[in-house]
């Protein structure tokens, strides 16, 4: 039990990984326009992120739990192993300052682990796995396709308007939509540590079964609802984490892939926002860090071609590939290392 718990406190520290190197996600946008500072900028990402846990449901953490990962195969080291391979492979990325995503660093060491365990038969065959894949590419396109739109239709909605007048209106609207994209982000992130947590206690259901037991109120018989005290500790964890700020990364999201103005920043992040919210309402983990990436390129494109760095993109792609294979080996090796020494 007490190790059971331990790890729980480790998912969480890994949600609060997850704010801290997903905050930039949030703010790179608006800090890049100085629409807020920094510091107003991590507060008012960190507020929705928490309310984001009253939104939406918990479609993502059932995947996360049972659609990804055969449920019973599934045992304390496993799920440990995973959170590690996921903050181990988080912080290198953070360190060197690439936007890399959290989402699918946990899949991969979770997935990773499980396999160490137990072979390919961890794998649940399905179309959480086909939704999931699919979304690595489909997530930063349609975010591109959307900001892309928008920020055509906005330029021509305001082609005739004092320039002035229109950087005022968007600083305003753009407190909306990094509003909107914090809590998109909230939204499917915190869901993902949301099922690894329940996941794990209903592996270790047993243990908390005796309802003269202090821990009773953490007995999970399976995952069909998912407890609130989770809810709530998964977006208290990554709200936190947002209000440290990811700085490495709001330089490379909000200055570095192309140059933002309010109004594109704007159309930016209501591009990615409606892409991860609608994901959410399907069940589907997808990358907050991808989608939002893609929104910038595309909106950063519809100006003119070069004004993307095309450069910065592609390392971050190439980041993008190497996260669930690398997190899988680290989660592999960290299940191993905690067998042998359980063992």
């Amino acid at each position: 039990m007490t190790y059971v718990l331990f790890i729980i406190a480790v998912a969480l520290v890994f949600d609060f990984i997850n704010g801290m190197h997903d905050s930039a996600n949030s703010i790179a946008t608006v800090v890049s326009t100085r629409v807020l500072s920094p510091f107003q900028a991590v507060f008012w990402a960190a507020f929705f992120n928490f309310v984001a846990a009253f939104s939406f449901g918990t479609a993502v953490a059932k995947t996360m739990g049972k659609g990804l990962i055969d449920v019973s195969v599934v045992n304390s080291d496993v799920v440990l192993g995973g959170l590690l391979g996921a903050i181990v492979w988080n912080v290198l990325t953070w360190y060197f300052g690439i936007p890399s995503s959290s989402s699918h660093a946990l899949i991969g060491g979770y997935t990773g682990a499980a396999v160490a365990r137990v072979g390919i038969r961890a794998i649940v065959p399905g179309a959480a796995w086909v939704k999931t894949l699919a979304f690595i590419v489909l997530s930063p396109l349609i975010g591109m396709a959307i900001g892309w739109l928008l920020m055509v239709g906005v330029s021509w909605a305001f082609h005739r308007a004092n320039y002035g007048s229109v950087d005022r209106w968007f600083r305003r609207a753009q407190l909306a939509s990094a509003a909107a994209f914090s809590w998109s982000h909230g939204t499917n992130d915190a869901q993902k540590t949301m099922g690894i947590i329940a996941g794990l206690l209903v592996a270790n259901q047993a243990a908390f079964a005796d309802p003269s037991h202090r821990f009773h109120w953490m007995y999970l018989a399976d995952l069909k609802e998912i407890p609130l005290w989770i809810i709530l500790a998964a977006h208290a964890a990554i709200a936190l984490g947002t209000l440290t700020g990811g700085w490495r990364i709001v330089r490379t999201m909000g200055t570095r892939i192309t140059k933002l103005k309010p109004f594109s920043g704007f159309c930016a992040e209501t591009g990615a926002a409606t892409a991860v919210l609608a994901a959410s309402h399907w069940g589907i983990p997808v990358s907050t860090t991808h989608t939002i990436t893609g929104a910038i390129v595309g909106v950063g494109a519809a100006q003119r071609f070069s004004a993307v760095r095309w450069g910065v993109a592609g390392r971050i792609v190439y980041a993008w590939i190497l996260t669930i294979p690398m997190a899988a080996v680290i989660g592999a090796l960290s299940y191993g290392v905690l067998s042998i020494i359980g063992g």
